[in-house]
């Protein structure tokens, strides 16, 4: 007989195995990469390009600091000191391009904010993040009001009240830009934020990514397993505050004037709610906030006084009804759409949209009526609203609005109950089909 060897395991031929490669993933960035190009071609007027560079600034100031609350579940008051603090640094370092002190292109400016927004962080963080949950949120707040005070306090470098002021038309043109139109600073913005946007994507995908999950869902456990909760967070801490601090470098580039109300607490109080309003559990989540934040600071403060009251709204109802933000319910859909039973709801969403409309109209009929009382008497009882002239001191004009009001309401809750009904149905037909096709 002929002996034959046999090649012992470690010796044999390596096996190679190829992940499929996520043809979605590419769909998807393809298409941000697109909507960020294309933007500044469909909207063509300066106010669109303003609000569009406003967009994804605050795209990335509102993903780094989802970095915190919706990975982490660290509750942040005090976001607004790195981002401002970053636009701070960058503002001086303009200047000193300017002057000639500091060989740096314009283009490279966030950049500086982002590294004096990661300074302060592993400055502050050091102390914020050894405690977490409340601790963690009312350290965060007495660290904001700390240097809120601070920006008045020292006015060599926070420039007091008037804040300091730069030029970004400054330093030798790179092929001809000169961030002088606003189209050239909003196509810096735009590459800033896909890449940073991709680069806070991948940072969820690495293990620290998932740890710093794990830390949110179960310290105990970590701790247990032998890893270090503390240490997550402030890692985690500290690269949060370098993404927002190149959102405050961009501010600076994009405004030429930084002031202290970027280090005060209603800069901080709006990337918590618009975060959580787009849905601070899904990644693309604080994407919608931050587009809806930049829509209600400059149009819907510009369209009425009470705003703020219509935010305030806004935020109760959607804490009751939709706690995971409006990206929940674009989920939510989805699934049920890909069971092929959305065609299903279209009615009662027609429906519910139609009566909402209804009672939101006279709802804000009335707030605008109980405003002008209160604001605006001198120019006389009228007030025109929706091309409707309502006379504050008529009766018919409370009535009106009051009924329309009580009529929506009624109606919304008609058609509300009839929708949940409906949703609950396919719901559980949804459940039974998914544990069929586990069974098989």
């Amino acid at each position: 007989m002929t002996s034959q060897t046999v090649a012992p395991r470690s010796m044999a031929s390596p096996q190679f195995t190829f992940k499929p490669y996520n043809v979605g993933r590419a769909v998807v960035w393809s298409l941000f990469a697109l909507v960020l190009t294309c933007a500044p071609l469909l909207f063509t007027s300066s106010l669109a390009a303003t609000m569009l560079s406003q967009m994804g600034i605050a795209i990335i100031a509102c993903l780094s600091y989802n970095m915190l609350l919706g990975q982490g579940g660290m509750l942040s008051f005090g976001h607004a000191v790195y981002t401002g603090l970053g636009s701070y640094l960058a503002i001086h370092a303009m200047n000193a391009i300017a002057s000639g002190a500091l060989a740096l292109p314009v283009s490279l400016v966030p950049l500086v904010g982002g590294v004096a927004g990661m300074g302060f962080a592993v400055l502050l963080g050091f102390v914020t993040t050894r405690k977490s949950g409340t601790p963690f949120a009312m350290i965060t707040l007495g660290v904001a009001e700390l240097v809120s005070a601070m920006s008045l306090m020292f006015s060599d470098f926070f420039g007091g009240e008037a804040g300091v002021a730069g030029n970004r038309v400054s330093g030798q043109a790179f092929l001809g830009i000169t961030y002088g139109p606003q189209i050239q600073v909003y196509y810096l913005i735009a590459l800033y934020t896909f890449v940073c946007v991709a680069a806070m994507f991948a940072f969820t995908r690495t293990p620290l990514g998932r740890m710093l999950n794990a830390v949110r869902d179960n310290p105990e456990r970590v701790e247990f397993i032998g890893y270090s909760t503390r240490n997550v967070r402030y890692i985690a801490f500290i690269i949060a505050g370098f993404f927002a601090g190149v959102a405050g470098g961009l501010a600076a580039v994009n405004f030429e004037i930084v002031n202290g109300e970027v280090v005060g607490g209603a800069r901080s109080a709006a990337y918590l709610l618009f975060t959580f309003l787009g849905g601070a559990t899904f990644f693309f989540g604080p994407i919608i906030g931050a587009v809806v934040m930049v829509i209600a600071l400059v149009m819907l403060s510009e369209l009425t006084k009470a705003w703020l009251l219509y935010l305030g709204l806004v935020f109760l109802l959607m804490v009751m009804y939709a706690p995971g933000g409006i990206a929940s319910l674009i989920m939510m859909n989805l699934r049920v759409a890909a069971f092929g039973k959305l065609r299903r709801l279209w009615t009662s969403y027609l429906a519910l949209g139609a009566t909402a409309a209804v009672m939101l109209i006279g709802a804000a009929a009335v707030i605008e009526m109980v405003y002008h009382l209160q604001l605006d008497t001198g120019i006389g009882p009228n007030v025109r609203f929706l091309g409707m002239q309502l006379n504050t001191r008529g009766v018919d004009s409370w009535f009106g609005c009051a009924f329309v009001l009580l009529t929506g309401f009624g109606l919304f809750e008609l058609s509300r109950r009839q929708f949940a009904r409906e949703w609950g149905d396919i719901q559980g037909e949804i459940d039974r089909e998914v544990k069929r096709g586990e069974a098989r």
